[in-house]
């Protein structure tokens, strides 16, 4: 394993980027116009996307050459929180995330597949279960012969606004990455825990596609890809975390009892207190997750930074999944009454920590996967 310590604060460049996201999501995408969009039949704001894509957030870990900003997955951790915060309804974990780490990581022949999405002008997704956690065997639901595709995949995050998909599909020779266009596949939408992030099931049939790798290239793009998504899950954990806590300490800062701000009453103070507590270290884990997925990344990374990539983010999941299902939990009652209904945001931020929980695998999964990769021996008897 890496002896290699990363750097948990924020760069200066981080925090710019953190403001202009903040500010952008403010102004576009605030609590109010997510309810509204979340009742309407078309849940993903595109038009969010193209204008955050503007910004660099679509492409932040792809070269300049593809068509991105060059820098790497700390900067896109700190999109994931941001979006986290506003439970934005915008394609980043399939796309930017799942899809794009996928295309990174089998290499030339999949450069020309960057461009388009990481400049905003189309959309990609990642056709493997939202549910699939790193380590998993290569999914057999897609069969490739002759470049053709046949298959279902259930539960894919942000297929029905995709352009293009990013299929592992099985075939003669073995494992494969296949890059297919949406209008080849039938993508019907499935309802969801989480509103604000749309799923789907595909169905191929037939479907033209074109391999950018195979063999263990294809298995292990799949591994990287899915490790990817775990980190920067995380860190769109920590920022629903985040929001519940600082939703809620403005709350009990005005709401009254018995002529006092309740948040004045110890109870009350002590809950939030240890919530306070336990996002503060869910930060630098988080934080450790992004930089060492980051490093993983990097055109020299060997065997030992994907070992920390894998390890980092199953500690980070492991640790980071209860704590925002905590905190929202904890928005949710100390809201009282207003918390309750369908008018407050809260309910969004609870399902979305929820749906979180499972996507990527559990944190159970998690701490199973966290044993073996530091040989800790499993329970006898």
């Amino acid at each position: 394993m890496s002896e290699k310590r990363f750097d948990l604060l924020y760069s200066e460049v981080e925090e710019e980027l953190r403001a202009s996201v903040r500010a952008l999501l403010e102004d576009k995408s605030p609590p109010s116009a997510v309810l509204a969009r979340v009742e309407s039949d078309r849940v993903a704001d595109t038009a969010l996307w193209r204008e955050l894509a503007a910004i660099g957030a679509a492409g932040l870990p792809v070269p300049e050459e593809s068509g991105g900003a060059g820098a790497s997955l700390r900067e896109s951790a700190v999109v994931a929180e941001e979006l986290g915060r506003a439970v934005a309804p915008v394609p980043f974990l399939g796309s930017a995330v799942l899809a794009t780490s996928a295309l990174l990581a089998c290499g030339p022949q999949a450069a020309a597949e960057l461009d388009a999405p990481a400049r905003g002008e189309s959309t990609a997704a990642f056709a493997v279960a939202l549910a699939t956690p790193p380590g998993a065997a290569f999914p057999e639901g897609v069969r490739e012969r002759g470049g053709r595709l046949d298959g279902t995949v259930r539960g894919v995050v942000d297929a029905p606004a995709a352009d293009t998909l990013v299929v592992p599909a099985t075939g003669p020779e073995g494992p494969g990455m296949y890059v297919v266009s949406a209008g080849e596949a039938r993508i019907t939408p499935v309802v969801s825990l989480d509103l604000t992030r749309p799923l789907a099931d595909i169905a191929l049939e037939d479907a033209a596609g074109r391999r950018v790798a195979s063999g263990a290239d294809a298995e292990q793009a799949l591994r990287r890809a899915l490790v990817a998504g775990a980190a920067l899950l995380s860190a769109e954990q920590l920022g629903v975390a985040q929001w519940a806590l600082d939703a809620t300490v403005d709350y009990v800062k005005d709401r009254t009892q018995f002529g006092r701000p309740i948040g004045s009453f110890q109870a009350i103070k002590h809950r939030l207190a240890d919530l306070w507590v336990s996002i503060s270290q869910a930060r630098a884990v988080v934080r450790s997750a992004a930089s060492a997925a980051a490093a993983a990344q990097e055109p020299d990374a060997g065997a030992a930074e994907h070992a920390e990539a894998e390890l980092n983010a199953s500690l980070a999941q492991a640790f980071v999944s209860p704590v925002a299902v905590q905190a929202t939990e904890e928005a949710v009652q100390l809201h009282g009454g207003i918390g309750f209904t369908w008018e407050h945001p809260a309910h969004l931020y609870l399902k979305r920590a929820k749906s979180d929980a499972l996507a990527l695998g559990t944190a159970e999964r998690h701490r199973l996967a966290l044993a073996g990769l530091v040989d800790l021996p499993a329970p006898t008897g």
